[in-house]
């Protein structure tokens, strides 16, 4: 039993995971991405849905201090963002927090949080992905005054629906991308965010244009429950701001701006965020925004505030784009965890094959996008898209965990970033995110819980039988 335990806690050294960065079975990757494509991956990842929809669901909740709702969450990313910088500038290669906790926590540890992850990454995927085609109707019958037949926009049995064409094209359209290599994707994804960043913008000039700071007064009629509570909701806004992580085997100089990228993203994102909510509030009173609206409330703003149609139309492109961002950037990194948890022998080898011509884990993306594409067009998500929440904060809380145990048993690494205000900070990291944990609803810990009975069986039946560090082989 001591042995058994020995094993499936046994760390891998932070050393021999970088000295393997990069390396796949049949070539390497490249190391093309800079601080600028980096930054954009984290943005282009956690600036999508969540302000184009969350906040007419928030604003009810708080009233005008929303924006201190979005403030407060972003305080509650930024204990852990400040960890995942450390961790990123210490041990820079694409597995994210599953090598960060391979390399503190142990090989069970590392299996758990690379399973949350793919819960995260490919779930979440295809739940974005099926809401493009809804922002894509919007768009075309604001535009045409022609939209996709409901049962090319929705799932089997979910208002008419019989596969859901356009969730599988945004999908088809990101893995053409990454297929053709990671500074062409990285390339596309800064086109997608300057596009939404823009047009965002262009919703604050115009909602600036109606701004009424009556509407602002009282500032918190629900008191502080109220703030709590829609920082609760929109902290998930902010999931993404990690994404940088995924890309640190492709990035020029990781160890410096894998930690800069986190951190500029984490900035540029509440920044939007803050202006966006208070152009919001500020162009209509709170009472009236309807947190049953199923249609982008932003584009409902802009058209009241300018007295016209064709902000609505500009608003509802630029949630398209960012929808084609977000499944562009999660896809990506969702490919790159797989390679490192593949290399590692845990899943099977062809997950980690890279191409000599391309640089990129062609089969790997490829049954990727297959896997999305089929939950996308085929499986109606409800619940189920809630229970990637739960994954990130475990995510989340792991990372910061790990910060204080490779503090402790390595404090000679070289480390491009050091979180300040050690160990208070992690220790907050790891509170928060239980706290918010703790807050989420029974079923979706039943369905966490399923999906960590179905990795554990995968673990023990394969994992732990084919890991390359049980085995002894480098």
């Amino acid at each position: 039993m001591a042995s058994l335990t020995r094993r499936l806690f046994r760390t891998k050294p932070a050393e021999e995971i970088v000295a393997e960065g990069g390396r796949g079975e049949g070539g390497e990757l490249r190391r093309s991405m800079t601080l600028w494509q980096l930054t954009l991956f984290s943005v282009g990842a956690t600036l999508g849905t969540g302000i184009f929809v969350i906040l007419g669901q928030a604003v009810p909740k708080a009233g005008p201090a929303v924006l201190a709702a979005f403030l407060l969450a972003a305080v509650t990313a930024l204990f852990s963002a400040l960890s995942y910088a450390e961790l990123a500038g210490t041990i820079p290669v694409s597995g994210s927090s599953y090598s960060y906790a391979y390399a503190t926590l142990g090989e069970l540890v590392a299996w758990v949080c690379g399973w949350c992850l793919m819960l995260e990454y490919a779930v979440s995927v295809a739940a974005v992905a099926v809401g493009w085609g809804e922002y894509l109707n919007v768009f075309l019958r604001d535009l045409l005054g022609w939209t996709f037949p409901a049962a090319l926009v929705h799932s089997p049995g979910d208002r008419g629906g019989v596969v859901n064409l356009t969730a599988i094209l945004i999908v088809l359209l990101a893995t053409w991308l990454l297929l053709r290599g990671a500074s062409e994707s990285a390339g596309a994804n800064a086109v997608f965010v300057v596009v939404k960043v823009v047009v965002l913008a262009f919703f604050c000039a115009v909602a600036f244009t109606a701004f009424d700071s009556g509407n602002l007064a009282p500032f918190a009629p629900m008191g502080i429950a109220g703030v709590t509570a829609a920082a609760s909701q929109v902290f998930f806004s902010y999931i993404g701001f990690d994404a940088a992580s995924t890309a640190g085997e492709e990035a020029r100089n990781p160890r410096r701006d894998l930690p800069l990228a986190i951190m500029l993203s984490l900035g540029v994102v509440t920044l939007v965020y803050v202006l966006v909510a208070l152009a919001a509030v500020g162009a209509m009173p709170w009472r009236e925004f309807d947190p049953e609206s199923t249609e982008a409330g932003l584009a409902v703003i802009a058209k009241q505030a300018a007295g016209a149609t064709w902000p609505g139309l500009v608003i509802s492109f630029g949630a398209a784009i960012a929808i084609a961002s977000v499944v562009l950037t999660v896809l990506y990194g969702q490919t790159r965890i797989l390679f490192a948890m593949a290399r590692d022998g845990l899943i099977p080898k062809i997950f980690e094959r890279v191409s000599p011509r391309r640089r990129v884990p062609v089969a790997n993306t490829l049954i990727v996008a297959a896997f999305v594409s089929v939950l996308a067009g085929l499986i109606p998500l409800g619940q189920l898209a809630e229970a990637t929440s739960i994954g990130t904060l475990f995510a989340f809380a792991i990372v910061n965990a790990g910060v204080l145990v490779l503090r402790r048993t390595r404090p000679d690494l070289p480390r491009g970033f050091r979180t300040p205000f050690f160990p208070v900070t992690p220790i907050l990291g790891v509170v928060l995110c239980l706290v918010v944990m703790a807050g989420l609803a029974g079923v979706t810990w039943l369905a966490f819980g399923i999906w960590m009975a179905v990795g554990l069986l995968a673990y023990f039946l394969y994992g732990y039988r084919h890991s390359r560090l049980n085995q002894g082989t480098r």
